[in-house]
């Protein structure tokens, strides 16, 4: 059996992070669905800057748009918009199948207002508006402000992803803020069952980011004792932290103040594991897959490791195994004087840039084809 499609009878969802206009006019997106059992889709600035730079899948647009005075940012949203729509209608039979537990594809608000709560409110609304769909969510980021603002869009029954999380006290933050958000959306007489949301926490890049910092230490000379620890560490700590978040996830979502809200209709926030292709050739291509298998979970993963997935993919309930062992990995992280936290905010601020600087490219993709260049 194809071990995409095994992954459901485990509890989790397969989503694909790529989003192109030919996934839509050529028929990739449903065949994801029909071979693979996909149930969802998402996007950011760097999937749609390679997209825009690296086909003429948008031509037709930019050919409308010339001589009209739209800027390049006007013309990116339109296409962005017409991409998430056309996933969204595709995914559509999936969200319906399934009662509106899954089947929804996302977009982002732009980067360069993820500290901004007032213009992070503003852009969500007007895309939630613009998309028009009940299975889309606006993805906003796990920022101080995105906190904030993804409580109050919660409170005004919008789907919402929350995208860029790294650490377990930030997830716990928005957990909270999800419920908070809920409840008070109940007060109104809101209907809790309309609403859905995923917690996007992002895996390969801690184990990137302990990596370098392992080779620093060793390359500034240490005890033989002291690097055995230390390169005890590989391809370990990302699925430490996030084996340790899940249960942060088990814990809240089995609590009172949960199943209070569970009784008025309400759907859990899903855990999603982002950034799941692995960065070190060393370690199995589909490890950050196998290794976080679990109850009430998205992963999303680019096409190259869904594809090696379904070639060579190993399915087991992993993500609640040897907790103990996990803990044991973050405690010899410290021993070893390597912060988690300060790796953690430091992934927040460097993610935030990367979008922002894919987002330029982006926007200057689009400037160049709109000029014919």
């Amino acid at each position: 059996m194809n071990p995409l499609r095994q992954l459901a009878d485990f509890g989790q969802a397969v989503w694909v992070d790529n989003l192109q206009r030919a996934y839509i006019t050529q028929g990739t997106l449903e065949k994801y669905i029909q071979e693979d059992g996909l149930r969802g889709l998402t996007s950011n600035p760097t999937i749609f800057q390679k997209a825009v730079a690296g086909s003429e899948d948008y031509q037709d647009l930019f050919d409308a748009a010339r001589g009209t005075g739209l800027s390049a940012g006007d013309v990116y949203e339109q296409l962005a918009v017409r991409d998430v729509q056309g996933a969204a209608d595709i995914l559509r039979p999936v969200f319906d199948s399934l009662k509106g537990r899954d089947g929804f594809a996302s977009l982002e608000v732009s980067p360069a207002i993820a500290h901004q709560t007032q213009a992070t409110l503003e852009e969500a609304r007007r895309l939630w508006a613009t998309l028009a769909r009940p299975n889309v969510m606006v993805k906003v980021p796990a920022t101080e402000a995105g906190v904030s603002a993804f409580e109050q869009l919660t409170a005004e029954g919008l789907n919402i992803n929350v995208t860029l999380l790294f650490s377990q006290e930030r997830y716990r933050q928005i957990a909270h803020a999800y419920m908070t958000g809920l409840e008070r959306l109940a007060s109104k007489g809101g209907d809790l069952g309309r609403v859905a949301s995923v917690a996007s926490f992002f895996v390969s890049r801690i184990d990137v980011m302990v990596d370098q910092e392992v080779a620093k230490r060793v390359k500034a000379g240490v005890t033989a004792e002291q690097k055995k620890a230390l390169e005890s560490l590989g391809g370990k700590v990302a699925i430490a932290n996030a084996k340790l978040a899940y249960r942060i996830y088990q814990e809240l979502f089995t609590s009172p103040r949960w199943k209070a809200l569970a009784a008025k209709g309400a759907k859990p926030q899903r855990v999603l594991w982002a950034s799941t292709s692995t960065k070190n050739p060393q370690l199995r291509d589909v490890l950050y897959i196998e290794e976080l298998i679990g109850p009430d979970t998205v992963n999303t993963m680019p096409p190259a490791t869904l594809e090696a997935f379904r070639d060579h993919g190993k399915v087991r309930t992993s993500l609640v195994e040897d907790v103990a062992g996990a803990q044991a990995t973050l405690r010899t992280l410290d021993a070893q004087g390597i912060s988690l936290k300060s790796i953690t905010d430091r992934l927040v601020v460097d993610g935030v840039k990367l979008f922002e600087d894919s987002f330029t490219q982006l926007l200057n993709a689009v400037g160049q084809k709109l000029a014919g260049t």
